[in-house]
């Protein structure tokens, strides 16, 4: 018996003819301590702000004008086949589990590609997509990805941790035929990724990512897998050269490189001299994404400027640089060309869509919208554009941070989360922010989602600021918020809710133990509690990796910092409510980091809630758990954060 109906029999004829409030029913697959129950009235009122699905492009039809694009089908994302622009959305897909990429066989497009993983573990394998799903790959605990089609279209190349689980070694298959499958090259570190095939089908493109800051390209013999780096380094090099492509002769690369200055540029290698043009250094800003077109005249890039992407198209015979205008102001992503037509497709997400594909006719600048997402009954106008503010900080820098206000009905100092991102490298841009707009249009919370220094999206040395032992230096740029937070006349400093999720939740934790009289409450998905236990068990094809940004635990000197500042030795200071997220499959942070932060914080007499995804990973992305996990907090803010109630 629930504890709902044993509550309603005791309460007999005592409590006849009047209503009794119900319960919101946890998924079977979450596991919830120290929540208390949630009334299914929060679920009702947040649910419209649940039900948005935005889509994103996949892949184009290798011979016609159509596609496959990811959307959310019921519980999970899932790849649909949409013939023309506008069309209907085909489900050709039926997974347990979310499908985001997928990839046309190169010929004629009689089945595709796609990956998987089981319960948020990242162990995506290989499925072929004809008139059944069919594994490619071992099914066990490798992770295999960045699907590369020959030219040709008989072979994929693809990376595969499968040989020890930490080096990302590249393998060669024909997908008709898994049998033929074998090891390329093997390598040493897990950053490799293949980018492209030449032209003649004779060489890879490979990318190894090294740290943010540096990164590398070789280039690998398809018979050999003999490689050489296409730029050699010398020591004490740190450039970045992250995406690369063949020009259509494939005599020649275009990649992206910091090379010379702060942001990436888009250059040219000659293969035979080495000699780097430099084609975009009149655009400020980094590239970060670039394809040529199939008859090779065009290629297609985007930048990030001051976190808005925009499109460029380069004439590759003339070198002239245009933009493309037309397209909504958002963030770009999934960049491709049909493989016969001079059309390139872009997904653009932005404050007011969750997601939408378009495509540019590099002919005529011709611009198609192929998709139309879906609000779930919200009105686009109805939600928020953010606004970029920017703070000084401790050290007399300038930090930003996109700026969603409430709705204009809420008058007085506005309650405020403070939303840090992970990566750490990664970036707040103007995305759409989902069920958090509920925040803002129904309980009147500003939302500020804050570019600490170590963010991408402003140069080559700001990035680098939070390395090692620096980084309670980006705690101090919250600090500087949390003063400029008190400047603001619409603002409360004394109701302030910091959250985030992976780097982001160890950031929130590091606020909540520096500065627990500075807020109210704090929110920390899959974060890390210690970078040095983090560091000995999140994934062996992530460690090496991840110690040259945070630092080397086997260093003492290292690990005594990590062990002084870590908010797991520090829990006895968090003073103010916590809720903790965690997926119990997630490879990156463990469980671990998330079990051992909330036994220490009950430890003080302050409420810890804990909620724990037995069917998730490095976040929630199941439809029933995101939801269940938003109505939880969504009754942590009001208790702690909008009330101010202890």
């Amino acid at each position: 018996m629930s504890r709902l109906a044993l509550a309603l029999l005791l309460a007999g004829a005592a409590n006849a003819g009047l209503a009794q409030p119900r319960e919101f029913t946890l998924p079977s697959s979450l596991v919830a301590d120290g929540i208390p129950a949630i009334p299914s009235q929060v679920a009702d009122e947040v649910r419209r702000y649940t039900e948005f699905r935005g889509t994103s492009f996949a892949d184009w039809h290798p011979t016609r004008r159509e596609m496959l694009i990811s959307m959310r089908a019921g519980n999970v994302s899932q790849i649909h086949r949409v013939r023309s622009p506008g069309g209907p959305r085909e489900q050709v897909t039926s997974q347990n589990e979310p499908l985001t990429t997928a990839s046309y066989d190169r010929r004629n497009g009689s089945y595709f590609l796609f990956l998987k993983d089981t319960g948020g573990n990242e162990f995506s394998q290989i499925y072929r997509q004809d008139k059944e799903a069919t594994l490619l790959t071992d099914g066990g605990r490798s992770q295999n990805g960045d699907i590369g089609w020959s030219r040709r279209g008989d072979r994929i190349v693809y990376s595969s941790t499968r040989r020890n689980g930490a080096d990302r070694d590249l393998y060669v298959m024909d997908p008709a035929r898994p049998d033929t499958q074998r090891l390329l090259a093997q390598v040493q570190g897990g950053g490799w990724r293949p980018l492209e095939w030449s032209p003649d089908d004779s060489t890879l493109l490979v990318a190894e990512y090294r740290s943010v800051n540096e990164s590398v390209l070789w280039l690998v013999d398809v018979k050999s897998g003999a490689r050489r780096l296409l730029v050699p380094r010398t020591p004490g090099d740190s450039i970045a050269m992250a995406e690369a492509r063949f020009a259509a002769d494939g005599r020649s690369v275009y990649a992206t490189s910091d090379q010379f200055g702060e942001f990436a540029e888009l250059v040219r290698i000659e293969l035979g001299t080495g000699a780097v043009q430099r084609l975009s250094s009149s655009i400020p800003w980094s590239v970060t994404a670039l394809e040529v077109s199939g008859d090779g005249r065009f290629l297609a890039f985007t930048t990030n400027e001051a976190g808005l992407s925009r499109l460029y198209l380069l004439n590759t015979t003339t070198a002239a640089i245009s933009r493309v205008d037309g397209l909504p102001n958002g963030v770009m992503s999934d960049l491709e060309w049909h493989r016969r037509l001079p059309e390139v497709a872009v997904t653009v997400q932005s404050a007011r869509s969750p997601g939408d594909v378009y495509s540019v006719n590099a002919a005529d600048r011709a611009i198609t919208r192929w998709t139309e997402s879906e609000l779930g009954g919200i009105a686009a106008d109805s939600l928020r554009e953010p606004e970029l503010v920017t703070w000084q900080t401790f050290d007399h820098r300038q930090i930003n941070g996109w700026h969603y206000r409430p709705a204009p009905r809420f008058t007085g100092k506005r309650p405020v989360i403070v939303s840090i991102h992970g990566g750490p490298e990664a970036q707040a841009r103007p995305y759409f922010i989902g069920r958090s707009n509920y925040f803002l249009n129904e309980l009147g919370v500003s939302i500020i989602f804050p570019n600490v220094r170590g963010s991408t999206g402003f140069g080559k040395t700001f990035v680098r600021l939070d390395n090692g032992v620096q980084r309670e230096d980006s705690v101090r740029d919250i600090a500087a918020l949390l003063d400029w937070i008190a400047t603001r006349p619409e603002l409360d400093a004394s109701r302030i809710l910091v959250s985030g999720g992976s780097y982001g939740g160890y950031m929130t934790l590091m606020v909540a133990t520096m500065h627990p009289d500075r807020i109210c409450c704090a929110v920390d998905a899959v974060g890390i509690s210690n970078l040095a236990s983090f560091l000995q068990t999140t994934e062996a094809y992530r460690r090496d990796l991840r110690r040259a940004e945070y630092g080397d635990e086997r260093v003492p000197a290292i690990r005594a910092w990590m062990e002084r500042t870590a908010p797991l030795n520090n829990a006895h200071k968090i003073t103010k409510p916590l809720f903790v997220v965690q997926g119990a499959n997630d490879p990156r942070v463990p469980r671990a980091e998330a079990e051992q932060i909330v036994a220490a914080a009950r430890r003080n007499a302050t409420p810890v809630w804990y909620l724990v995804g037995m069917n998730e990973g490095h976040g929630f992305r199941k439809k029933e758990n995101v939801d269940a996990q938003f109505y939880a907090t969504v009754q942590f803010v009001r208790q702690f954060l909008v009330t101010g109630v202890p």
